[in-house]
């Protein structure tokens, strides 16, 4: 009985119910953790333009745009709390806290000015290309979704276990009309020899879409 509440309780949450209401096959949070795992590719089985393409999840500060709409929200609390339940499902990123200020009397000591050593060093990307019209389509094809920014498809690489590369760019005309930037990730780095997909798909309103501004992006440290 308490399970069933639990379920209930989280299937009323935005991310999860506007996800679950554009599709009859997802109906239990299982199933959505179960969509968002590795064997499925988080969420996106297909790569980005290949027949069948559909972007698996979005990341970003935005959720209430319908070109995101019916996509799990990775900034659902309420969402990414089922999913770290569950270690082979993708993992919502952690965004950095702003430090709180504080008020109180002055003391008298003086402060350590020696840093604390990091204990995780942050992980760093060098450009591999810029500016092409084309998107990548090669080996090591992990997942891809919607973001807000490149910093964000970033973070998100950081979050998903073997991704070293990533491919961000704009997917103009493309499924819905999207303005989100798309965010693929890989194991493996690409060059932009490997940047071959320009589009081409025409759209239900005879709209033919094209690439812009793709980027990719290699793990340094």
């Amino acid at each position: 009985m308490m399970r069933t509440c639990v379920l209930l309780a989280l299937l009323c949450t935005p991310a999860l119910s506007r996800f679950i209401s554009r599709s009859d096959d997802f109906e239990s949070t299982e199933v959505v953790v179960a969509s968002l795992s590795a064997s499925n590719h988080h969420g996106a089985p297909f790569p980005p333009g290949s027949h069948g393409s559909r972007a698996g999840w979005y990341y970003g500060d935005d959720p209430s745009s319908a070109s995101v709409d019916g996509l799990p929200w990775l900034g659902d609390k309420d969402l990414c709390a089922v999913l770290k339940k569950s270690p082979d499902a993708i993992q919502c990123p952690t965004r950095a806290s702003k430090p709180t200020k504080t008020y109180g009397r002055r003391s008298a000591a003086v402060p350590d000015p020696t840093p604390s050593p990091s204990t995780t060093p942050t992980p760093t990307y060098v450009t591999v290309f810029s500016g092409l019209d084309a998107s990548v389509q090669g080996s090591g094809y992990i997942t891809y979704g919607l973001v807000d920014s490149v910093s964000d498809c970033e973070t998100f690489c950081n979050t998903v276990s073997n991704c070293i590369f990533f491919n961000s760019y704009y997917d103009v005309n493309g499924k819905d009309l999207n303005p989100k930037l798309t965010c693929s990730l890989y194991s493996v780095v690409h060059t932009a020899a490997d940047a071959t997909n320009t589009g081409g798909q025409t759209e239900p309103d005879g709209s033919v879409d094209y690439i812009s501004d793709s980027s990719g992006y290699a793990l340094s440290t």
